[in-house]
């Protein structure tokens, strides 16, 4: 076995430790080690086996693709198969994901992978969607890409410095910590599109008594400004790389007048042709 691998996988192991801010001695008893071996896993001096491996990525709560990933730096072979969403090995994720999608109309929702790509989404996003240009689309639309853009929706948006901030914050906490370089360059790129005006924009001053959502998903249309919040479901328990990986965002309003409105605007779209992400 190449010597140097090692002191790779230790030097991953050191960088996920220090990521998630715990001493050697308080991994060591999660993993179920000692402080000691773990100190010569990470330095080279002792190889960890497979096992001890899987052990501390699940204390590190490492995600199964780094998983995969220290597991070859140590030697061995992954232990998470990565499929796509449309393999038969996924037909009853795939199932499950449509019928969360058609159910949750006349509200929308969304299916993103880890990167943010949007991989499928119901037919109520048009009220999200309306107006995007097409080189936001391809190859993939991408959910910060698509809100923050000056071509996007945040032209749209009536508390963009609101939602912006709240944004970037949530991308920021996500590459701190996960370390994914593509999560990295993504945030990198958003954060440098044209920012609002600093000095306050009526539009987001408080209208009355604060609502349950801190920033919600204020939305101009021709039919009224739409507001919304949203919740992110995943998968428990995963076996696979790309189930891991996959999350759904729904879509709820926050008032009546918004649940009224996409009722209206979903009874319009009954029999509209697939969404461009289809």
């Amino acid at each position: 076995m190449d010597t140097e691998q090692p002191s790779r996988v230790g030097a991953l192991l050191r960088e996920w430790r220090r990521r998630r801010r715990l001493s050697q001695l308080d991994l060591a008893l999660q993993a179920g080690s000692s402080a000691r071996h773990l100190s010569y896993v990470e330095t080279g001096r002792a190889h960890p086996s497979r096992a001890m491996v899987l052990r501390l990525s699940a204390a590190l709560d490492v995600p199964l693709r780094e998983r995969n990933t220290l597991l070859l730096a140590a030697g061995y072979a992954p232990a998470y198969r990565e499929s796509s969403l449309d393999d038969a090995y996924l037909a009853s994720v795939r199932a499950a994901v449509d019928t969360m999608l058609a159910a949750h109309e006349p509200y929308p929702a969304v299916v993103v992978d880890r990167l943010w790509n949007v991989l499928d989404g119901n037919r109520a996003m048009a009220v999200l969607m309306d107006g995007i240009p097409p080189h936001l689309l391809l190859p993939r639309p991408n959910v910060f890409r698509l809100t923050l853009h000056p071509d996007g929706l945040s032209a749209r948006l009536a508390n963009l410095g609101e939602v912006r901030a709240l944004f970037l914050e949530r991308l920021r906490r996500q590459v701190d910590a996960t370390g994914d370089a593509g999560l990295r360059d993504l945030y990198e790129e958003v954060r440098r599109y044209r920012a609002p005006d600093p000095a306050p924009d009526p539009a987001e001053a408080s209208t009355g008594e604060a609502g349950p959502i801190q920033v919600p998903l204020r939305v101009r249309t021709p039919f009224g400004e739409l507001s919304m919040f949203s919740t992110m479901a995943t998968f428990g328990a995963p076996a696979d790389v790309t189930l891991s990986e996959l999350a759904i965002e729904l879509f709820y309003p926050l008032d009546e007048f918004t649940a009224a409105a996409l009722r209206g605007l979903s009874a319009g779209l009954q029999g509209d042709p697939a969404a461009p992400w289809g």
